[in-house]
């Protein structure tokens, strides 16, 4: 008979939903709640226009168009304005997981792009993460050390073309009072 995980000394599987990370989704999804809490938290992306299109359990989509504030003297959107859209695709989904329990430290600690296409038009970043987040969430918690996900957004355009590929590091540690 095999170990279970707290028998073999590891933690518990990390539950990828929770009430907490359905409210948290009901308050997220709403537009004009993202939109005031971005324009206090995240000005930047309110400026940009960013819009959070999806959010479940396992993935997140969020939005980028180009505009006068995103664009580059290329016709094109600016590449600060993609790894915004990038980067929140998976810290929505660190946000919602870190929201569901005890408090948890969440950073940012690397970050890698490739870029394939000019951005224009409307892009989709989507990053398919979310249970790896919430195993590395749980663990933390459960151990009380540091853990370490790569969380990968691809930006694709109207046309279903990908367009920038960002791989974000992402720190978690939970709090100890």
């Amino acid at each position: 008979m095999a170990p279970t995980p707290l028998a073999a000394g590891n933690p518990p599987a990390a539950s990828i939903d929770s009430p907490q990370a359905a409210a948290f989704r009901r308050q997220v999804l709403s537009p004009l709640k993202l939109r005031l809490f971005m324009l206090r938290k995240l000005p930047l992306a309110w400026l940009a226009g960013l819009r959070l299109t999806a959010l479940t359990p396992e993935a997140a989509t969020v939005t980028v168009r180009y505009k006068y504030l995103t664009q580059n003297p290329f016709r094109s959107i600016y590449f600060a304005a993609l790894a915004m859209a990038g980067e929140l695709a998976s810290g929505i989904q660190a946000m919602m997981q870190v929201q569901a329990g005890g408090p948890v430290s969440m950073l940012v600690v690397g970050m890698e792009a490739d870029f394939s296409k000019k951005a224009m038009g409307l892009i989709a970043f989507t990053c398919p993460d979310g249970a790896a987040i919430a195993q590395a969430v749980a663990r933390s918690r459960a151990t009380g050390e540091g853990r370490t996900v790569v969380c990968t957004s691809t930006g694709r355009d109207e046309a279903g073309a990908v367009v920038a590929v960002f791989r974000i590091t992402w720190s978690f540690r939970a709090k100890k009072y």
